[in-house]
């Protein structure tokens, strides 16, 4: 069987409307990003906004997205298991990891959900992640996706910390990667918890590391993005590591998202400048 299309994509002229579905979703970078690449690829009818949708009536809203005129979704904290809940179809990656980042409107009115996160990763780690380990902080939707982008790409070891122990056994048993209850060194940490995004201050006591001890990493990622760096990759830095930033995360994974929805190339350069300069 054929696979449907993106609705967009067959019919390029119609005005389309796009946005960053989460609660909260105020701090999102993601319009000022994809409205610049919209602008850069011609798209000017086509429109991408803040949803802010309360979990109370995130489904139902998530659901009527063909009937506002939506090609698609980005989705983010707290909604990407629902996002796969409400889809009609999903990728196999999507179905894999649990939880879907992306929601396209096919031709046929149906809603497919994927998930970006997991290769944006990969996108932005570069070289060949096979062989290496990796520790990876979190047990939500994003740690899920990298979890499994990085078994996915051939790494030795994925291990998983979660200050809830028992949510990094479920994703450690979901996945095919270990859980564990304390930090040890690996090629590469992956961060995605909420430390850092409102309290700074509380990194270190939060998590499972020490300043100190981050040279015992090769890249350290931060999922979190705030103006300015967070404290775990200013540290990392001050170390000597390889640093990969919330920002960079954002605009692989969502240049991936509007290439499925615009069936076109994206220019991530322009998406960059303007997700740092937050528009």
């Amino acid at each position: 069987m054929q696979a449907l299309r993106p609705a967009a994509a067959v019919a390029p002229a119609r005005r389309w409307r796009l946005g960053v579905a989460g609660w909260p979703v105020a701090h999102s970078r993601s319009p000022a990003m994809h409205r610049a690449a919209l602008q850069a690829l011609g798209l000017h009818a086509w429109g991408y906004d803040l949803l802010p949708l309360p979990p109370d009536v995130a489904a139902d809203a998530l659901r009527a997205l063909p009937r506002g005129g939506f090609a698609g979704a980005n989705v983010t904290i707290p909604h990407k298991h629902l996002a796969l809940e409400v889809a009609d179809v999903a990728t196999p990656a999507a179905r894999a990891i649990g939880a879907a980042n992306t929601l396209t409107v096919l031709e046929d009115g149906t809603i497919e959900a994927d998930n970006t996160d997991a290769p944006g990763l990969i996108d932005c780690l570069g070289g060949d992640v096979a062989g290496r380990t990796a520790l990876v902080l979190g047990a939500g939707g994003s740690a899920r996706a990298c979890a499994w982008a990085l078994r996915a790409a051939g790494a030795a070891r994925v291990a998983v910390w979660n200050r809830t122990p028992e949510r990094a056994h479920e994703l450690a048993r979901d996945l095919g990667v270990e859980a564990v209850d304390a930090a040890f060194a690996a090629d590469v940490l992956v961060h995605c918890t909420s430390v850092g995004l409102h309290d700074a201050d509380a990194t270190f006591a939060r998590l499972p590391l020490t300043a100190d001890g981050l040279g015992a990493y090769g890249t350290v990622v931060d999922l979190v993005y705030r103006p300015g760096g967070t404290p775990l990759l200013h540290a990392a830095q001050a170390a000597g590591v390889r640093t990969v930033d919330g920002l960079a995360i954002l605009v692989a994974q969502g240049a991936r998202s509007l290439e499925r929805w615009t069936g076109r190339p994206v220019p991530r350069a322009v998406m960059e400048s303007a997700a740092r300069d937050g528009g």
